[in-house]
This record gives C-alpha cells, sequence and structure tokens, in this order.
C-alpha cells in the first residue's frame, strides 16, 4: 500500500508553507495577544486558491483532492492553529453547500467563497446540545412557501464574519429524523450574532452565538429534504474531524520544531540542553508521535479519495493526533521551562492552542465510542428481546432414582 503525497500534493504543501512562513508567521503572536481576526489573509488565501480548495472548478474552486487539503490545513496549523480552523470550516460549509443546496444557491455562494471573499459557518451546537447533538431544539416551522426559525446557537466558528450559515433546526418529532439543515444568509432579517466568545487557545480565529428570532427564509434555503440534516451534520463531520487532526498535527510539528532549536540553542552546564537524557527523549517521543499522527491521517484522508468509508478511520486520527498534540504541546513548554511560560516564545500557545482538538468536531470520548462501535456494534442499543436466548447447560442438580433431589449431607465437624 502506497498512500505517500503525489509530487503534486508536495507542491501544494510547499505553497502553503512559503505563505505561512511569509504572511502568518510574522503575525500569530500578535494575532493571539491581540484576539485579532486576521480577515484580509483569507482575501489573499481565497487569491492562492486555499479557501476554494474543497469545492469543484465549476463554481470557482480549485477542487483539491483530500490529502491535499489535510497537508495545506496542517501547514496554516503549523503557524498558527486559529487559521488553520478558519480554512477548515470553510471547507465544511462548501462541501455542504455543494452536495446539497439547489443550482441556484450554489451559483450564488460559492464562487465568492471560493475566493475568499465570503466565509462560511457551520451551525450546529446549542447550549443544552453539545456532544448529544440529536437533542438539539432551535426550531424551524413551515408557512407557506417560508420556514421561520428560532433558538439559539453556540461555538460557531467564523459566525461574526461569516455571510452565510449551514443551520441545524428541528422540522419534525423529537430525535434525529426531526432535523434539517438551512442555508441562511446573514443579511436575513432576524439572524443577528450574540456574545463574541473569549476562549483558552486560537485566538485568532472567530467563535460566536449566533441568534435566530422569527428569521424567515425561503423554502428553497432548505438543504435536501426535511429529516435530512442529521444525516448531512453525520456525512461531513467525518471529513470535518480531518480538518482537526492536520490542525492538531501542525500544532505537534510546531512543537517539534520550536523544541528541536531550543534544545540545541540553549546551553546549561556547558553543553546544550539537548545533550540531556531528559530533553532529548521527550523530543524523540514527539518525533514518533508526529509520524504516527501523520501516518493515520494521511491514510483517511488516502482512503477518502478513493470513496471508502472513513468513520473509523477519521475518528482514530482525530483521536490520536489531538491527545498527541496536547501531551507534546506540554512537554515543549517544559522544554523551554522559564521561558516557555511566557508569549516571547510560541511553546505557551502552542499549548493553549491544542487544548481544542480534543474538543471540537467530537470529543476524544466521543472518538473512543465511534471506534468501539465500529469494533463492537451498538450494545448499548441491544434490547432483551434482541439477544440470543440462553442454552441451558447440563443441570448440575443430582436426584434420585425416582427424580427426587439429592441434596448434601449435612456437615458434621469432628
Amino acid at each position: 500500500m502506497n498512500f505517500e503525497p503525489t509530487q503534486e500534493q508536495l507542491s501544494v504543501r510547499e505553497m502553503v508553507a512559503t505563505f505561512a512562513r511569509n504572511e502568518i508567521d510574522p503575525h500569530a503572536a500578535q494575532w493571539d495577544r491581540e484576539h485579532t481576526f486576521p480577515e484580509p489573509l483569507f482575501h489573499k488565501l481565497g487569491e492562492l486558491g486555499i479557501m476554494g480548495m474543497f469545492a469543484s472548478e465549476a463554481f470557482g474552486g480549485a477542487a483539491l483532492d483530500t490529502v491535499s487539503t489535510v497537508l495545506a490545513i496542517e501547514e496554516l496549523s503549523r503557524a498558527d492553529a486559529g487559521v488553520g480552523v478558519t480554512v477548515s470550516v470553510q471547507g465544511l460549509a462548501e462541501r455542504i453547500i455543494e452536495a446539497f443546496a439547489s443550482d441556484e444557491l450554489k451559483r450564488r455562494y460559492l464562487p465568492d467563497m471560493c475566493a475568499g471573499r465570503w466565509l462560511g459557518a457551520f451551525a450546529l451546537t446549542e447550549a443544552e446540545s453539545g456532544s448529544d447533538a440529536s437533542s438539539l431544539r432551535v426550531s424551524a416551522q413551515r408557512h407557506g412557501d417560508e420556514y421561520v426559525l428560532n433558538g439559539a446557537k453556540q461555538w460557531v466558528t467564523n459566525g461574526g464574519y461569516a455571510k452565510v450559515f449551514i443551520v441545524f433546526a428541528r422540522t419534525g418529532s423529537d430525535g434525529p429524523k426531526g432535523i434539517s439543515a438551512f442555508l441562511i444568509d446573514r443579511d436575513t432579517a432576524g439572524l443577528s450574532i450574540g456574545r463574541v466568545t473569549r476562549k483558552l487557545g486560537i485566538h485568532s480565529s472567530n467563535t460566536v452565538d449566533l441568534i435566530l428570532q422569527d428569521a424567515r427564509v425561503p423554502a428553497s434555503a432548505l438543504l435536501a429534504a426535511e429529516g435530512a440534516g442529521y444525516r448531512i451534520a453525520l456525512a461531513n463531520l467525518g471529513s470535518g474531524r480531518l480538518g482537526i487532526a492536520a490542525q492538531a498535527v501542525g500544532i505537534l510539528a510546531a512543537c517539534l520544531e520550536t523544541s528541536r532549536r531550543y534544545a540545541q540553542d540553549r546551553h546549561q552546564f556547558g553543553r546544550p540542553i539537548g545533550a540531556f537524557q531528559a530533553v532529548s527523549f521527550k523530543i524523540a517521543d514527539m518525533a514518533v508521535d508526529l509520524d504516527a499522527a501523520r501516518l493515520l491521517l494521511y491514510h483517511a484522508a488516502w482512503m477518502r479519495d478513493r470513496g471508502m468509508p472513513v468513520v473509523d478511520a477519521s475518528s482514530k486520527a482525530k483521536l490520536f493526533a489531538s491527545t498527541a498534540a496536547r501531551k507534546h504541546a506540554a512537554e515543549c513548554v517544559q522544554i523551554l521551562g522559564g521561558y516557555g511560560y511566557t508569549d516571547e516564545f510560541p511553546a505557551e500557545r502552542y499549548y493553549r492552542d491544542a487544548k481544542i482538538t480534543e474538543i471540537y468536531e467530537g470529543t476524544s470520548e466521543v472518538q473512543r465510542i465511534v471506534i468501539a462501535r465500529e469494533l463492537l456494534g451498538r450494545l448499548d442499543e441491544r434490547t432483551a428481546g434482541d439477544r440470543p436466548a440462553r442454552r441451558p447447560g447440563p443441570s448440575t442438580v443430582q436426584r434420585d432414582g425416582e427424580g427426587r433431589e439429592r441434596r448434601p449431607a449435612a456437615r458434621r465437624d469432628k
């Protein structure tokens, strides 16, 4: 099996890496300190073709394969994880629009999204429905040729700057079959942006609450059909998890490079600190986990490009990469010591940025549930009637010649 990146894929990586060195690295620390969303940067990424790498050429996209997209997100995230997640969510929105929206809506939104002039957002999570997305309460009621939406969404990445939102709302009964998806323009009456979320990390990404108060949208804004929303969400979260795995790999790669350089340059007791096993072993472990995380990620992306199911593979890639990023970001801080605890070096930013990769697009616990179910099936949902009847084993009761139960004689102590 060979899923080594092709020359074309490596060219994408080098192009994005060069862009990141020139356009992101010099500013990432300032964006982090000031919680700046670098909106002009995404116009430049649009000119480069990166904002449209998920969409087809018919709508102005680059139509890159999955391996190329994860390589691009990895390189962006190596420089600034907030930029990486902004691009990843843009891809999530573009894929859903192209797969499920009408031709009119595709033509209206995708060209400007691919050019980086417009951003997209994905609004699924609510205050009372996080990992249990099927319990969402935002409502969408049909009134003639319109739907009227009411409720609020949380953790909407890109939301403060997005032109278009993929919004999941309840059109039917409780449970996943009652959920539908809508494509809603920012200028829709009744749609407003709530609080801007102040986060531990990824300060250069924008996260907001989305408020819907009698927001009226045409029936044509419905994606696919009523009741298809949960299926749309699940079908795209697999590829979304690859984007977050790529983000985690980028953070981990940055941790390794920062740790390696510091261990070579910093001298204590008359020699580089990298000469001490306490430091060098940490760096060796980083390198091993980086290679392993990349292999899981690239393999899952390779599978998706061949039309293979990636639910299990994407969960494994995200689980491992995010765990490794969080673990080794802490080790990066430790290697740098007191300097690692200051914003004079990027280690503390990696430490703060890494944690979110274990939470969004499905927590690490959810990834383990997905992986276990692929291996074991849904054992928790089997009823007693579904289980095979237990076959009685051979009787251990002793009986006499007339069928009466023979009881053991009472013990007599001597």
